[in-house]
């Protein structure tokens, strides 16, 4: 294994566009780093400019201590799972598994030593006599998944490989990944869309935008500790709510105001008294928000009183939309953000499915103040990062 290290590393087409700015990325040896962001953000060009499939156009990459801008491909020592399973449909298993060491001159005893390893990993033993087309989507990845791993390489590099797989599937594919990532110990670099997957598998992951690396942490760091309006709204599902409000004091205490609505802010939150009189964006995510027919207690300062306008039902919770404010004035930071929240500033909360809330009731909901969030209406920088 190896680490692999970006040193202000940019990619820029003939064009002018710069689908990677100056990265820079310190990935630790046996460290599962997921990339994650929006389609066009720079994630997969990255991972193929450690692949040597695309030029590094200004700074350099590293794997172990040997600088790889001029090293070709094959001589990298890594191992690439793409998307489309890119299986030989004329071979069986075993020889789709073998064919790359066969190409290296690999001796037969070597070839089988590997070969049947990764398929008791895999759990393919005993599909090696089929053909691709006799196994499921699932199998097929794994078999692609297999020819990675016969290389014993130092780098994995993982470029969205769960996207042609269903729900189900893909949650087990996921599991299996994660599972076969922590026996071998081998650094990877899986990119991805979809933040479930990064939150559950990586190590740590790098969120980007526009071809700049927007934070990089632990996932539950990076869903705490949202570094700024972006990351905020991109990570967790539903998104963040958002909107902006004025950092008031009465008696002594902060709050923060927005429409008809004033909600007490802790002491949790000790560099807001800088924003005191000013307008901030407060996000409340639909997690930390609750029916207050069901709590325990609902103190007004901590409490949103509003009308259901829509019910969704999934069974293990319960989606309730509703207006931010008779107002509905949503914070403006579509360039920072997206989506914010729409013109009509409408939230979410997930609440218990014991919730008798139906379209059109009041409600009272209940906020959990204490994981409230506040960015800066000019940089979009968490208050406090």
């Amino acid at each position: 294994m190896a680490a692999v290290e970006f040193q202000g590393v940019s990619k820029v087409y003939p064009d002018g566009t710069r689908a990677v700015d100056s990265l820079e990325l310190m990935i630790d040896e046996g460290e599962f780093m997921v990339f994650v962001g929006p389609s066009g953000c720079g994630k997969t060009t990255a991972l193929r400019m450690v692949a040597g499939l695309e030029e590094i156009s200004e700074g350099a990459i590293l794997i172990g201590n040997d600088v790889v801008n001029d090293v070709s491909p094959k001589d990298r020592d890594i191992a690439m799972v793409f998307q489309n399973y890119a299986l030989y449909p004329h071979m069986s298993v075993e020889q789709n598994l073998a064919f790359g060491l066969k190409l290296r001159k690999l001796n037969k005893t070597e070839i089988k030593r590997r070969v049947q390893a990764a398929a008791t990993t895999l759990g393919l033993a005993e599909h090696l006599d089929r053909k691709p087309r006799a196994l499921s989507g699932g199998q097929r990845q794994r078999v692609a998944m297999g020819r990675a791993i016969v290389r014993e390489p130092r780098v994995y590099l993982m470029d969205e490989p769960l996207s042609n797989l269903d729900a189900k599937l893909r949650v087990q594919v996921r599991a299996e990944i994660q599972k076969i990532q922590r026996t071998l110990g081998v650094t990877t670099i899986y990119v991805t869309h979809d933040q479930t997957e990064a939150m559950t598998m990586g190590d740590r992951i790098a969120v980007m935008r526009g071809g700049s690396l927007q934070q990089v942490d632990a996932p539950e760091r990076v869903y705490e500790r949202p570094a700024n309006l972006f990351v905020a709204g991109f990570i967790g599902s539903p998104a963040m709510n958002m909107i902006s409000a004025q950092v008031t004091q009465a008696d002594g205490r902060l709050s923060a105001t927005f429409g008809e609505h004033r909600l007490a802010i802790d002491d949790a939150h000790p560099a807001i008294r800088a924003y005191e009189g000013r307008d901030v964006i407060l996000g409340i995510r639909p997690e930390d928000l609750e029916d207050a027919a069901l709590a325990s207690e609902a103190p007004p300062e901590r409490t949103l009183d509003t009308v259901c306008s829509l019910r969704e039902a999934l069974g293990s919770e319960v989606l309730i939309h509703f207006p931010a404010t008779t107002a509905a004035a949503v914070a403006d930071a579509s360039d920072l953000v997206e989506p914010l929240g729409d013109t009509n500033a409408i939230f979410v909360a997930r609440l218990s499915p014991q919730t008798a809330a139906r379209e059109g009731d009041r409600l009272r909901l209940v906020v959990d103040t204490r994981r409230l969030h506040f960015f800066d209406p000019a940089s979009g920088l968490a208050v406090g990062a």
